[in-house]
């Protein structure tokens, strides 16, 4: 699978990447290839895990219903839990408002050895916050008296925030991840009906999401303008066609599988000469007790 047409361009614009994937495998297939895929990245982390020189982000943006909650159970099922985390960053709390807005990125940033993902990530501040810049209000911000105010320049300082944010990460042994589930807007139409037709489903329905649909190409203009302006030779942003659930899973943990595994020095690490030259010996105590 060419993996490069997922790239994302700093200049295409996002109507032109597709929202399903060229010549799909099918559901059952899919699935399939998938579970071997995350066999192999789970392998991965148990050796990046041990080795603990490098950290992995994971993030991941999308429209409500593109399906992250799900690809990210799917993706990372097979991980050892201790190796990672998840994050899920809802409306900011007060304690975060009182804080730069990268604050509460920074401290659920993964540990070395460990995998962090985030569910939701600190492009909502370029995402939501540009669809409603009422939000910026609540930041108490020294120049942002009212909506007007967050103009282009505020944005591009913000896009360059984020860059450099995401660079010194990379500098010192993260690598960065980030994905956008690039989804229909007839598909999501689909998952939200889904989601009122089975009882079991809707609890996952809110009123709200309607009014953030019928906002649709505000969100789609925003997205593409963060992308265009942050995906960097450090942190490329991939555009994964979202529509066809299992094949989205699948060509994520493909992504992560084929990045990572360029790291070369990631090996388990070698016992000391002393503890090495013993072996034999603990093998005795053991083997006597």
């Amino acid at each position: 699978m060419d993996l490069d047409q997922y790239k994302a361009s700093p200049d295409k614009p996002l109507k032109d990447y597709a929202t399903t994937p060229v010549n799909p495998l099918d559901k059952k297939a899919a699935k399939k290839a998938l579970k071997q895929s995350r066999k192999d990245l789970a392998d991965f982390q148990e050796r990046m895990y041990a080795h603990d020189r490098h950290a992995v982000l994971v993030c991941f943006q999308g429209m409500d219903t593109s399906g992250k909650d799900s690809l990210i159970r799917e993706v990372f099922k097979s991980f050892n839990v201790r190796g990672v985390v998840q994050h899920s960053f809802k409306v900011p709390t007060q304690i975060e408002l009182s804080h730069g807005y990268l604050w509460r990125h920074y401290i659920a940033l993964p540990s070395k050895g460990h995998f962090g993902i985030f569910n939701r990530t600190h492009y909502e501040n370029v995402l939501v916050t540009r669809v409603h810049p009422e939000y910026l209000l609540s930041e108490n911000l020294p120049d942002i008296h009212k909506p007007e105010d967050a103009d282009q320049e505020f944005w591009q300082m913000r896009f360059e925030q984020i860059n450099n944010f995401e660079k010194e990460l990379t500098q010192n042994g993260t690598v960065i991840f980030k994905f956008f589930l690039n989804l229909s807007k007839e598909e999501q139409k689909n998952r939200l009906l889904r989601r009122l037709r089975l009882p079991e489903k809707n609890w996952k329905f809110s009123a709200g999401d309607l009014k953030e649909r019928a906002l649709w190409d505000k969100y789609m203009h925003a997205y593409e303008q963060a992308i265009h302006n942050t995906t960097t030779i450090h942190a490329p942003w991939h555009i994964i066609p979202a529509d066809d659930k299992p094949m989205a899973r699948y060509i994520v943990c493909e992504i992560l599988l084929q990045q990572l595994n360029k790291l070369q020095d990631v090996k388990y690490p070698e016992l000391d000469e002393k503890t090495a030259s013993h072996l034999d010996e603990f093998k005795n105590i053991l083997n006597n007790e």
